[in-house]
């Protein structure tokens, strides 16, 4: 698991892969992982201040490649926008990467929903990586006013990535999902896996996706699959 973009949401998945696997397994079972956990400031938010993504996606790539060093079996980037250098990663080490975006398509596929908003980082937001999952399913995303893509952004790198949740924000973010179920958007999709601090997907007029949670279940699914798979091989 590459964590620390940021530490919070690192934590999330890692409660949740933990709960899934003890919950499908009982007993004292837990998840099996390793976690390459970046700093958040130098290793990527840098980076991005800078739009040097060619850089960035060096130090996610060999975070991966010490994964694999470490023994790691397949893999999980533990935030959307850092889907952006998914390809590069999948090309670069022969392990199965777990991608975000198409795991929570699939389950708005499932869930039959065609009109859906996608909530996270400008580049999330505007850029193909994660979108692309929803329009290959024929999932119509939802436009963002210009605005609301940088108040959004502001929210989640000024405040939810330090582990800052404030009011005044949650009350922005409430207003935004407000205005488009006004729209008739059927579904919110959380496309940041620190969005959920400040949105609970509980208590709001429309279904809310965590993209974290979404993720973290495929995780659990892939790791008792392979489990079962190598127990069956012996």
């Amino acid at each position: 698991m590459v964590g620390g973009a940021s530490w919070n949401s690192t934590a999330l998945y890692y409660e949740h892969i933990n709960k899934g696997v003890a919950a499908r397994l009982g007993g004292l079972h837990s998840a099996r992982m390793v976690i390459e956990s970046l700093d958040c400031e130098d290793d990527y938010a840098a980076f991005h201040r800078k739009g040097d993504w060619a850089g960035g996606e060096l130090v996610i790539i060999d975070a991966c490649k010490r994964l694999v060093a470490a023994g790691a079996e397949g893999l999980i980037l533990t935030s959307n926008t850092m889907h952006k250098h998914y390809d590069a990663v999948a090309a670069a080490v022969s392990l199965p990467v777990l991608h975000i975006g198409e795991a929570a398509a699939e389950k708005l596929a499932s869930d039959n929903r065609r009109n859906v908003a996608l909530l996270g980082t400008r580049v999330t937001m505007t850029e193909p990586h994660v979108r692309q999952s929803f329009e290959t399913r024929g999932i119509q995303l939802a436009a963002i006013e210009e605005g609301w893509i940088t108040e959004v952004d502001r929210i989640i790198y000024e405040e939810l990535a330090a582990g800052r949740v404030v009011r005044e924000s949650q009350r922005k973010l409430k207003t935004l999902i407000t205005e488009l179920g006004k729209k008739r958007v059927e579904a919110i999709v959380l496309g940041c896996t620190e969005l959920v601090l400040a949105v609970d997907p509980r208590a709001n007029i429309m279904p809310v996706y965590d993209t974290t949670a979404i993720h973290a279940r495929k995780a659990v699914e892939w790791i008792l699959g392979a489990d079962e798979a190598a127990r069956a091989a012996a």
